[in-house]
């Protein structure tokens, strides 16, 4: 199937291309259960479940984590991306109904909530730092995995590590943002390298930009 990615009139650090690479790796795998760990404003969310319903019914599951704007200020590699930095919007449109007719913070739990309710059923979102929350939920079901949460060398390290314990020997998908020249972060790099090393794993690099890990 052949889907395209939509903005749904939010910010994405999925522009262009990128976006539509992204549903090509999930139409490649076609996974049932997902995991985002990074939502930002849930556009990629969104289209995620778009996919999913398309392709299983009510028959999936998503899941989000994300600070959502709490503790921010205290996690240096947790703040937000700069591309939700002062929620500004090249399209004046855009800024006044977000910052001044509804007054929507397009990172909050609330406003995330709002734009996936047509699939409240079937997804959970969850508010809070991976280095905590990603060790008390089951990952045991989860198929696919988009990994673009903090970015720091500790919290990649530790975010792979969790996830690959829970799914080593499952030929399941955990596919990493920022690793490559298109969208470079030394620290994702050098973790998911060390991590790829460490329990001899073979990584594809998509595009120059995102790592894939077949677990």
């Amino acid at each position: 199937m052949q889907f395209k990615y939509k903005s749904y009139w939010r910010k994405s650090g999925l522009k262009g291309k990128w976006g539509n690479i992204f549903l090509e790796r999930l139409s490649y795998h076609n996974p049932r259960n997902v995991l985002e760990i990074g939502v930002f404003c849930g556009v990629t969310a969104k289209n995620t479940c778009d996919f999913l319903y398309k392709s299983n019914g009510d028959n999936f599951s998503f899941t989000g984590i994300d600070l959502f704007g709490i503790g921010q200020k205290d996690k240096r590699d947790e703040i937000k991306p700069n591309f939700l930095k002062d929620q500004k919007f090249s399209n004046p449109l855009k800024n006044i109904y977000y910052n001044y007719i509804i007054k929507e913070d397009l990172n909050s739990i609330e406003s995330v909530q709002k734009l996936l309710q047509e699939y409240s059923q079937n997804i959970k979102l969850i508010a809070g730092d991976t280095n905590k929350v990603l060790k008390e939920i089951d990952l045991q079901k989860i198929d696919f995995v988009f990994l673009d949460g903090g970015h720091s060398y500790e919290t990649v390290t530790n975010d792979l590590s969790t996830l690959y314990e829970n799914m080593k020997y499952q030929k399941k998908v955990i596919l990493c943002d920022d690793y490559g020249k298109e969208s470079y972060i030394s620290e994702v790099e050098k973790a998911i390298n060390d991590f790829a090393k460490k329990n001899n794993l073979k990584l594809n690099l998509i595009e120059n930009r995102f790592a894939e890990i077949i677990t």
